[in-house]
């Protein structure tokens, strides 16, 4: 029995029918400017009869992807800013990204970092690369988290993420290893008893920040392979991309944050999209993000309450944007709004 193997080009998407085959020539010039690939877990979970599918909408390229903004980056959150030498973004004082690897096992089509990724983009780091990237990391006693990221650093075999992690083992002022990965939800076969060992094989506290945007992703396949890590005392944490027309709704965000936690994965960030070319159709106001999470106040647990997050383009880090529930008066007294949008005063200290 052959293996199934990705989608990749727009001949495959429409045989898999992921596409019509009258879009099949558009679909070749949004290809060869950008990554496709979706994985077989992911061509199983799109619905071919909902042309608003918000798995497919995702994955599957579109030619709004050729419509590029005035206010678009190549970098939009500027890795580039902060990166010292390949492989290396130190935006933080005290943790930096390790990008070993610039490939996924699925190309979203919203991704910050489109222009870096994929068969065309920065690749694999060489080996002199990576001895460079784990030279500057051991030279500064400040960092205190790698974060490995990419691309998708679960892509990398066994074997290359166990020796990376030895050779952090031996650097003693990192404390923490952090992965950030859609490995468990798009392969979550590879999530075996190889991978999980490499990934504890440092000794250090290690995390896996798991990507997913719509609660049909974490699919019983998915909730098993974050089991595996979890039970192996790997901690897993969120992450998400607010998306027009994937989890613009309260309800949908609130299931997906809801998956998270039964999975036990702690929502961590929620992402007000990036200002990547040709992403536009996929973002949403800021007023509009404030909204959607304030409407998770009150109508999910505590547990399930993700940081709306903004990057700041040009590389100036992280900033959050929820909006604020308390509002200063007159007299030092506040103005206080419940989860129903009713307002209550505050005094001030006595």
């Amino acid at each position: 029995m052959t293996a199934e193997r990705a989608i990749r080009t727009a001949r495959e998407l429409a045989d898999a029918g992921l596409v019509g085959p009258e879009q099949e020539e558009a679909i070749s010039r949004v290809a060869s400017r950008y990554a496709v690939a979706i994985s077989p877990a992911i061509a199983r979970l799109v619905n071919r009869d909902d042309p608003n599918d918000p798995i497919a909408r995702q994955f599957v390229p579109d030619m709004a992807e050729l419509t590029l903004l005035p206010e678009e980056r190549a970098d939009p959150i500027g890795d580039g800013t902060h990166s010292p030498v390949a492989g290396i973004v130190h935006r933080y004082p005290d943790r930096v990204l390790l990008k070993a690897v610039h490939v996924c096992p699925v190309y979203c089509r919203f991704c910050f970092r489109r222009e870096m990724v994929g068969p065309e983009g920065l690749g694999t780091l060489a080996p002199a690369e990576l001895d460079a990237a784990l030279a500057y990391i051991a030279g500064r006693p400040e960092i205190w988290e790698v974060i490995l990221t990419g691309g998708d650093p679960l892509v990398l075999s066994p074997r290359r993420l166990g020796e990376i992690m030895v050779r952090l083992a031996e650097i003693e002022h990192v404390k923490v290893v952090r992965f950030h990965t859609r490995v468990p939800v798009v392969e979550p076969e590879r999530v075996d008893a190889g991978l999980i060992a490499a990934l504890r094989s440092s000794g250090k506290a290690t995390y896996v920040a798991l990507h997913a945007n719509h609660p049909r992703e974490l699919t019983a396949e998915a909730r098993a392979a974050a089991a595996r890590l979890i039970d192996a005392g790997i901690v897993m944490v969120s992450q998400s991309v607010l998306l027009k027309g994937v989890n613009d709704d309260p309800d949908v965000l609130a299931a997906l944050m809801r998956a998270f936690v039964e999975t036990r994965i702690k929502p961590y960030y929620l992402h007000h999209p990036d200002l990547a070319p040709g992403t536009g159709h996929f973002r949403l106001s800021i007023e509009e993000g404030q909204a959607l999470v304030a409407s998770l106040r009150g109508r999910v647990s505590g547990l399930c309450q993700p940081a709306y997050i903004l990057d700041i383009p040009g590389g100036y880090g992280k900033a959050i944007v929820s909006a604020s529930a308390i509002e200063a008066e007159g007299g030092g007294c506040y103005t206080v709004t419940d989860f129903r949008g009713n307002r209550h005063d505050y005094p001030p200290k006595g």
